[in-house]
């Protein structure tokens, strides 16, 4: 129970990869405020946690806007009193099957950007004066390999994952000294829903099950990695015992 009482916000957590940090982060001892568009699944989470005895707030909402964004971590510090750890896992592929970015609507570009990097910027922005009020706190962004190798028809996701590394970098160089860290995680391909539209042709199955690769998240949420801020991480590649190498 290393995460005992620890309030932590993650967006996105319908399904996938939120989906298995929610329940992982309750089993932790956290207690957890789930968001995302999807209202229907995002309530069977909360039935989820709430089975297991934890304490867990479902709010539908999309990241991308802002009135949602001030709801959303306006109502959990009414419930909670604070949040500790921010998890910025809500994110978009936009068209599929993947276009070029040639074919890739204006439209399209804009709302990717909105939820991937826009969502996160407000998200972040509404967290940190209480974790600096009280300094500490962690928040954690899922990026992607996407957002440093150029792969042809990736462009679109791709650029949104790499202003959100860099401003995650932003973030921890301006936040030094505050004692609220900041980091990113590369979680790796995955057996997840947004693989499978991205890459029908593959075998899901070949790819590690979100479950697997979250140890990382629950370490940079603990008081474990008091000392750890402005780093990227490989989910896939972590050893709890090389985290400091």
């Amino acid at each position: 129970m290393r995460l005992k009482d620890k309030v932590v916000l993650v967006t996105g957590a319908s399904r996938g990869l939120g989906h298995a940090l929610a329940v992982a982060l309750a089993r932790e001892g956290s207690k957890v405020t789930i968001c995302a568009r999807q209202a229907q699944a995002l309530q069977r989470v909360k039935q989820e946690l709430e089975s297991q005895g934890t304490d867990a707030l479902a709010i539908h909402a999309d990241v991308g806007k802002s009135q949602d964004v001030e709801r959303l971590v306006a109502t959990t510090l009414l419930t909670y009193g604070q949040i500790d750890v921010l998890i910025n896992n809500a994110s978009i592929l936009g068209p599929t099957p993947l276009p070029y970015l040639i074919d890739t609507p204006t439209e399209a570009f804009e709302e990717l950007l909105r939820t991937n990097v826009l969502g996160p910027f407000m998200v972040t922005k509404a967290v940190l004066p209480g974790m600096i009020e009280r300094g500490r706190g962690s928040i954690i962004s899922v990026i992607s390999e996407a957002g440093i190798n150029a792969y042809a028809n990736w462009g679109a996701y791709g650029a949104s994952k790499a202003a959100l590394e860099l401003m995650t970098r932003v973030w921890a160089a301006e936040l030094e000294g505050t004692g609220v860290r900041v980091t990113a995680v590369d979680p790796g391909e995955m057996d997840t829903a947004m693989h499978a539209l991205a890459l029908p042709e593959e075998d899901p199955t070949q790819y590690p099950k979100p479950e697997e690769v979250i140890d990382v998240f629950l370490w940079l949420a603990s008081d474990e990695s008091l000392d750890v801020t402005g780093r990227l991480f490989q989910a896939q590649e972590f050893k709890l015992g090389q985290s400091q190498s």
